[in-house]
């Protein structure tokens, strides 16, 4: 497998390299939901055409990872299913939704993975985790009044994705997800536990942000999932496991 990038997903991904030979994994580009940047969105659209080109060449198979967040779905009332019309309003969300069409398009093998909150040792300082701590050790936090995020172990996403291009999955999008959005507060909360420190909270207004995300086609597909992200206290046990990373 060739995975593109060197950032954390693509470390995450890196002991997956010596299986799935004539697969290339597209682990770079824009990974924060806060851009909304032409430069940044153009260099990866750039980049996704090149990739895609090179594969066409070498018949390989591409894998994109791309956002399952509210970018893409919104807030929603059912669970977001990957076979349902998505109308992505954030400038994120359209960048990605495009780029997905784009690879679909192409006469290559494809697999799509819309990803929720990937939580994992060594994320960059703006991700969530790293950011949020930060925050809290600076002394004060500042949270989105009704924010929720699904948090998802980097390792549950390279599970995923083994098991995946084992059975020779494409032409498929999949939800990467937990299921279960945990409000930002409560992640605040668990995060102070661990490190013995409360912050202030500056909280901003906003409506409700809560982005429920469908795992039901990712458990059909990858039986061995199901376990992994159903098990009680699954955001806590992220925590207890992280936390002490940063």
């Amino acid at each position: 497998m060739e995975i593109v990038g060197n950032g954390f997903v693509a470390r995450g991904l890196a002991s997956l390299a010596s299986r799935h030979p004539r697969v290339t994994v597209l682990a770079a580009g824009v990974s924060s939901t806060q851009v909304a940047g032409k430069t940044e969105f153009d260099r990866e659209a750039e980049l996704v055409t090149e990739v895609l080109g090179r594969c066409r060449r070498q018949g390989a198979a591409v894998v994109f990872l791309s956002t399952a967040s509210q970018a893409m779905y919104g807030s929603t009332d059912v669970p977001a299913a990957e076979h349902r019309p998505v109308f992505p309003e954030s400038p994120y969300g359209k960048h990605k939704y495009a780029l997905e069409r784009r690879v679909m398009d192409f006469p290559v093998s494809w697999l799509v993975l819309r990803l929720s909150h990937l939580v994992g040792d060594g994320q960059r300082a703006h991700q969530l985790l790293p950011n949020l701590i930060q925050q809290i050790r600076s002394g004060t936090v500042r949270l989105r009044q009704g924010a929720h995020r699904d948090l998802i172990d980097i390792a549950d996403l390279r599970c995923a994705l083994d098991h995946l291009l084992e059975k020779e999955i494409t032409g498929e999008v999949v939800n990467v997800a937990s299921g279960r959005p945990n409000r930002v507060e409560h992640i605040v909360q668990g995060i102070e536990d661990r490190l013995g420190i409360t912050a202030r909270r500056l909280v901003i207004p906003g409506p409700p942000a809560r982005t429920v995300v469908s795992t039901e086609k990712l458990c059909s597909l990858v039986p061995q999932i199901y376990s992994r992200i159903s098990r009680d206290r699954y955001a806590e046990s992220l925590l207890d496991r992280y936390v002490p990373c940063y």
